[in-house]
């Protein structure tokens, strides 16, 4: 077998790899995202948290968010998305906005931002749950 015929082997099977391992990624990242609308939210009672400012965060692989979510008199005055990796879910920044007027992480997924809006909703629950652990030290 020639050199050239030997290097156009290795070529092939490397590329042969890459295009495997790229399509186990894109698996990965799929199911990864399917997973995020089935996770459920807790109830969270804003009578039981008392005044301060909270981080929280959520990733699920490529997606991650982290927020600041400041409660003052038993309700959210605001929130600060800190850091929001996503891909095309920069739509769902607005969500922050729609928590405090809502009061409450039960309000409507942006679409064409699904994904993005989920996580941002899940890094603001973790803040709001996190602020049970903060009371008890």
């Amino acid at each position: 077998m020639g050199k050239r015929k030997k290097i156009g082997l290795m070529v092939l099977a490397l590329v042969a790899v890459l295009v495997l391992a790229l399509g186990g990624a894109v698996s990965r990242i799929e199911s990864n995202m399917q997973g995020l609308t089935s996770l459920p939210f807790e109830e969270i009672d804003l009578s039981g948290i008392k005044d301060g400012t909270y981080t929280g965060s959520f990733s699920s692989f490529p997606v991650s968010a982290e927020v600041q979510v400041t409660i003052k008199g038993q309700a959210i005055t605001g929130i600060e998305l800190l850091k929001h990796s996503h891909g095309q879910g920069g739509g769902a920044e607005v969500l922050p906005g729609l928590v405090v007027e809502a009061q409450s992480l039960e309000v409507d997924v942006i679409s064409g931002a699904t994904y993005s809006s989920i996580v941002i909703l899940k890094a603001i629950e973790d803040a709001l749950l996190g602020s049970r652990l903060q009371e008890n030290f």
